[in-house]
């Protein structure tokens, strides 16, 4: 206990400057939306979450985030499990089936070329091998999450670490401005947009923040598409593991279960666990609605963690060519993706 009470007071300054920054997005969200209609002016509807990151990226390439704040702002992702996890409430299990057959294979083949794709240019700009097995991870799965998992496993360095989630977090900020806007240029309906981003942004906060800025719906379809993709980080890591293992000539995994187990994102199973509840009618209406909202909370501190965490200046340290591979991959993923959801659109009608 005496050891917990310090650990936990060393997180305090850091919640507490996700929370003003996530507050400050969201007061800076009503405020505009009031003077829009104080003044009769049809001002663009910036939500809450994109002003939290702004407000982030801000002190992280200005100030910087000083040593006294860093271990609370890594909690973010704490936050964003724990939002993913309460945001169950919103879902029946039976959402899922909304998902449908073609949009569970879309998730399949998008996993099959992004880890193509990305090996293919990473080998092409001559990347180490295990910087290009990171991005290629990261691109398909979740991101930073599967960044971190597959780093202690295929022992991959710090520095490519760092190059990976570096340039992951660029684009995934970058996916927050240019996603809606084509989405909306396209006509794209709730469900078709949800999928694609759930499909091509690659952090779960990232693609949460796209399909919130798009609507309701199109997060719901985000969070399905993207939790889809986040349940294969367990299976995908034991690969390279098993890979990596065998290419360096060392012990390979020998408990295959118990490492599947313990890369696998738990907070999945939380999610599915909650929603199972709220498909069996444990909650009243009014406690879902405080769940969703609390949710919403969780989601503040998330949003402004990931602006905190993306610092301009250290990606210019770490040269072009990691940038380049992931921007390149990225492109031609969402640009692949797009064609798959057009496509089902047209020929099933399923989106």
């Amino acid at each position: 206990m005496s050891r917990t009470l310090p650990r936990f007071l060393s997180l305090l300054p850091g919640v507490a400057l996700l929370a003003a920054l996530g507050f400050l997005g969201k007061l800076t969200e009503q405020s505009i939306t009031r003077y829009g209609k104080a003044h009769h002016l049809a001002l663009p509807n910036i939500e809450y979450v994109l002003w939290a990151i702004v407000f982030g990226l801000i002190v992280s390439n200005t100030i910087g985030v000083p040593a006294v704040f860093r271990a609370g702002v890594a909690t973010y992702e704490f936050w964003l499990k724990t939002g993913i996890v309460l945001l169950g409430v919103r879902f029946l299990l039976g959402d899922i089936l909304k998902l449908g057959g073609v949009s569970l294979a879309f998730v399949a083949i998008e996993l099959a070329v992004s880890i193509a794709l990305m090996t293919a240019l990473g080998r092409w700009l001559r990347l180490s091998p295990k910087l290009t097995s990171l991005l290629a991870i990261g691109s398909s799965i979740c991101g930073v999450s599967a960044i971190i998992a597959a780093k202690g496993a295929i022992e991959a360095d710090d520095e490519d670490a760092s190059y990976a989630i570096a340039a992951i977090l660029a684009l995934g900020a970058f996916s927050l401005f240019a996603f809606p806007a084509i989405g909306h240029a396209l006509g794209l309906s709730d469900h078709a947009f949800g999928l694609w981003a759930g499909l091509a942004v690659d952090n779960t906060a990232e693609a949460t923040a796209a399909g919130a800025l798009y609507s309701d719906a199109a997060a719901k379809f985000a969070v399905l598409a993207k939790t889809a993709r986040n349940a294969t980080i367990g299976f995908v890591v034991l690969g390279y593991a098993i890979y990596w293992a065998r290419k360096s000539h060392h012990k390979g995994v020998e408990n295959k279960a118990a490492f599947l187990w313990q890369k696998f994102p738990k907070f999945v199973l939380g999610f599915l666990l909650i929603s199972l509840l709220a498909t069996m009618g444990v909650f009243t209406k009014p406690q879902i609605a405080d769940l969703a909202n609390l949710s919403r909370w969780a989601f503040l501190l998330t949003f402004a963690g990931v602006g905190l965490q993306t610092n301009v200046r250290e990606m210019r340290k770490q040269g072009l060519r990691p940038l380049a591979v992931g921007a390149i991959g990225e492109f031609a993923i969402a640009g692949i993706t797009l064609a798959l959801i057009f496509a089902a659109s047209r020929w099933f009608g399923t989106v």
